[in-house]
């Protein structure tokens, strides 16, 4: 499951970096990636995205219960996903 969520938020992200979807999704991955921060995440942003963004969302939440927000995968696309956050493509 963490490939395809990753691979689906990687490809939205690249595909539209400035959108109000790809930055609402990029917010929650920096969130659940700070460990000790308590993933303060304000739950009302779901209502802001389209259904297939909050299902995508939901299964980040997933990974981060599965502690899968620690492995490699997950650090390599989160850098990857601000590398085309800061692109101006």
């Amino acid at each position: 499951m963490s490939n395809e969520v990753l691979d689906s938020v990687y490809e939205i992200i690249k595909a539209a970096p400035h959108s109000g979807q790809s930055l609402l999704l990029f917010a929650l991955m920096k969130t659940l990636d700070i460990q000790k921060g308590g993933h303060m995440y304000l739950l009302s942003k779901l209502k802001d995205m389209e259904p297939a963004t909050r299902q995508l969302a939901y299964g980040l939440m997933e990974l981060m219960v599965d502690n899968q927000t620690l492995s490699e995968e997950w650090q390599v696309k989160l850098q990857q996903i601000e590398s085309a956050i800061r692109s101006n493509q």
